[in-house]
């Protein structure tokens, strides 16, 4: 107990989900409460004075003022595979254990958004709708359509989400896979009946280009406007990784000036985008709410995942998923 009376608490940024029932029940044995801290509030502010012994959180930024309002936390619980947006080297130094979900069963989830968003975009599904439902019929070949068959795809990190898109791609019609990822060995490569390549060759030579890189120093905005100029102005780019993957202005600059057919965005580089991202007026392009892993079984998993690591963590167990295991480990 706190001198002021109150439980330990586990902070919960951002609640949102229908219930928390799976994370109580992981902590009530550990003598812990859950407190649901409200997007809106300043976090730091309102756990000063608590118990806090881990954070759980989807979006927001955990910094180091946060772990300082905090002098007892133990852990960040993730709910998800990103953690750009906790301050890793802080919680190190503060021997605060960062833990992810990196597989909760959303693959399929994503590969099919990302897939939509492409069909969407490619078919000009949106737009069409848009045009029907105002009276205009018959446009055909006024907004031509590429097509996919026979085509080349893109990928940009090939983990399990990568690995899911393609065999989508690949069923839609796509005839080939040019990868980039540093991971990719040339036996993997072949298993799957993938290539890997440059980035540069994958942007000149694909007919989509689809992102599921992780976000670091060495990627953020590894779609820049240089890479942008070498894609096709039939191409059509994909983002349902992260949003500080792309230079958001550069890519409306290429879609308003027609050098690009279209994008399916999810991710923003900034959630939600402000009012005057340029994105949001940018013609062909579809965009979504970072829903790209949302399904009700996808949501149970990750609770249910969340919570077992938070029982880790605090029973003094190795932490689950474990990013920034300090050398001699132990939490």
């Amino acid at each position: 107990m706190t001198e002021a009376g109150n439980p330990p608490v586990v902070a919960l940024l951002e609640p949102g989900y229908a219930d928390h029932a799976a994370e109580r029940a992981a902590i009530a044995p550990l003598g812990l409460a859950l407190l649901p801290v409200p997007a809106a509030a300043d976090a730091a502010a309102v756990l000063a004075g608590r118990e806090v012994r881990a954070i759980l959180v989807r979006e927001r930024r955990v910094d180091a003022r946060l772990m300082d309002a905090c002098p007892g936390l133990r852990c960040v619980q993730r709910y998800g595979v990103g953690v750009d947006n906790v301050d890793l080297p802080a919680a190190t130094a503060r021997r605060i254990a960062v833990c992810n979900i990196p597989d909760y069963g959303a693959a399929q989830e994503v590969s099919d958004h990302a897939v939509a968003l492409y069909l969407a975009v490619a078919r000009r599904i949106v737009s069409r709708d848009g045009e029907v439902r105002r009276g205009i019929w018959g446009v055909d070949q006024a907004q031509p359509v590429p097509g996919h068959r026979g085509a080349v795809l893109g990928l940009v990190g090939f983990g399990r989400i990568a690995r899911a898109a393609w065999a989508r791609f690949r069923a839609l019609g796509f005839a080939r896979a040019l990868v980039s990822d540093p991971a990719l060995g040339a036996a993997e490569a072949a298993a799957h009946g993938v290539e890997p390549a440059p980035l540069e060759r994958i942007f000149a030579e694909a007919d989509a280009v689809s992102l599921h890189a992780p976000l670091t120093a060495a990627t953020r905005h590894i779609v820049d406007a240089a890479m942008l100029a070498r894609m096709k102005p039939t191409a059509v780019l994909v983002n349902a990784s992260r949003g500080g993957l792309i230079d958001e202005p550069a890519l409306a600059a290429a879609l308003h000036e027609g050098r690009l057919f279209g994008a399916g965005i999810d991710v923003f580089e900034t959630e939600p985008p402000a009012p005057d991202n340029p994105l949001l007026g940018a013609p062909n392009t579809v965009l979504t709410d970072h829903a790209g892993w949302y399904s009700e079984a996808s949501v149970r998993a990750l609770q249910q995942h969340a919570a077992e690591g938070l029982r880790r963590a605090l029973s003094g167990e190795t932490p689950q998923n474990w990013v920034n295991p300090w050398p001699e480990g132990g939490a």
